[in-house]
């Protein structure tokens, strides 16, 4: 048995609710354009649904927001007590996910994960820990839906470093030419998925035995090229932090109330997420831009000369690419200007680690505003303009991003872009979260 997932109880919808109408995509999606949640309104309608326990993040500045989450957590016990939700015993549900407009299937495994081996706090050393760092501001909202809420519906997708593919390829294995517990086209070009359920016992405990492997300490120092005073890693979240994070926080608050043995048995200690390997084909990751405003072509050279001599490091600036043995270089624009940025040296493990560690730096300095930007053509409109310099990053390799965290610890927020935004989960399984 892994000591941190195991097969957990969960509900689905039953077998008269229109699927399609009940899944709706992860809460902090679409929080620019309130047109696809209400295009989801009109698709939804009175039946039952997920857009009925969950609040969109782009409602978060309209008035009312107590009474919807109150709403809410009403809708949780009256789906239970209608018999919208039907209870399932403990297990594991394998899932396929086909993604929209492509051939492409992403695979996870839906269980529950211990939160107390996560911790999302900044410096974690946890087993189970963020792959970025989590914004305090963004918790309370979180906190609020779920404390009190009898259910959970996860949009977490955990990440776990398995090369070999061993750990899905036994789950699909071990549901092969069983009917699926569910399988459904998705709104808003989400794509379908299905998913197969296996009953806690006999066939989960090779998947049990094998995400253990994972937690191997030689494996890890093997893996990762470190010694035995590396704390170890073993998943890592890729999307959902900040439920992730909410789910610890509300955690400790019940924990406190709690004696010993209750605190074994209480069903909050456990958090549903969706386990993928990051090394799967169809999980794609793309590099999240830089864009300094405020800042000249002159100060930023001079500056981050400065900073990286303090660290160990060589930077140089070149007027076209040198594409160093060691090392890396970053894609510079500067109103009209072009240029590539080199840095060598070992005090980072990945680029974004660092350049994120001199913009700090320079934010103690000077007065300026960073943006995260998605997209070269985007950062090169926006660098246009004076005093923006824009630094395009490298394209990310999904392999580096185990390795970033167990060297450089928790990565700078907005490190990466896990797929599109209708390639993310939606919602499906529930769970009861109260005893």
């Amino acid at each position: 048995m892994s000591q941190y997932a195991k097969p957990i109880e969960m509900m689905l919808p039953s077998k008269e609710v229109n699927l399609q109408q009940w899944a709706v995509v992860a809460c902090d999606q679409y929080t620019s354009q309130p047109e696809y949640w209400q295009q989801v309104e009109e698709q939804v309608g009175q039946a039952p649904s997920t857009l009925r326990l969950i609040l969109p993040e782009y409602q978060l500045e309209q008035p009312g927001i107590e009474e919807k989450i109150q709403t809410i957590h009403s809708r949780m016990e009256a789906y239970q007590k209608e018999g919208v939700l039907a209870q399932f015993g403990a297990g594991i549900m394998v899932v396929e996910r086909q993604l929209d407009g492509t051939n492409q299937r992403r695979y996870g495994l839906v269980m529950g994960f211990d939160l107390e081996a996560y911790d999302y706090q900044e410096g974690s050393i946890s087993a189970i820990r963020p792959t970025e760092r989590t914004v305090q501001e963004r918790i309370p909202s979180r906190m609020a839906v779920r404390k009190g809420a009898s259910l959970e519906l996860p949009h977490i997708l955990l990440l776990m470093d398995d090369p070999e593919d061993k750990i899905l390829g036994l789950a699909r294995k071990q549901v092969e030419g069983q009917p699926a517990c569910y399988s459904t086209p998705l709104m808003q070009k989400g794509g379908a998925v299905t998913g197969w359920w296996i009953p806690a016992g006999e066939k989960t405990q090779p998947i049990e035995d094998a995400l253990q492997e994972l937690a191997d300490r030689k494996r890890f120092e093997e893996r990762y090229g470190v010694d035995a005073s590396c704390p170890m890693v073993v998943f890592a979240t890729g999307d959902g932090n900040h439920s992730m994070a909410a789910a610890k926080a509300n955690w400790e608050q019940i924990r406190a109330t709690l004696s010993e043995e209750e605190r074994q048995i209480h069903p909050a200690r456990w958090v549903l997420a969706e386990l993928v390997n990051l090394n799967e084909e169809s999980l794609e990751m793309e590099p999240i831009h830089r864009l300094a405003c405020g800042v000249s072509l002159e100060v930023f050279q001079q500056k981050a000369q400065e900073f990286f001599a303090r660290n160990q490091m060589k930077v140089s600036f070149t007027d076209a690419p040198v594409q160093p043995e060691q090392g890396w270089e970053m894609e510079l624009f500067y109103e009209k200007e072009q240029l590539w940025m080199q840095l060598e040296g070992e005090t980072w493990a990945l680029p974004v680690a660092a350049i994120q560690a001199f913009l700090d730096d320079l934010s103690g300095q000077l007065d300026y505003k960073l943006d995260y930007i998605h997209g070269r053509d985007t950062l090169c409109q926006l660098s246009e303009k004076s005093e923006h310099l824009g630094i395009l990053l490298p394209d990310f390799e999904k392999k580096q991003l185990f390795a970033g965290v167990v060297k450089d610890g928790v990565l700078p927020r907005k490190t990466f872009s896990m797929g599109r935004a209708n390639d993310k989960r939606f919602y499906l399984e529930c769970r009861r979260i109260l005893p």
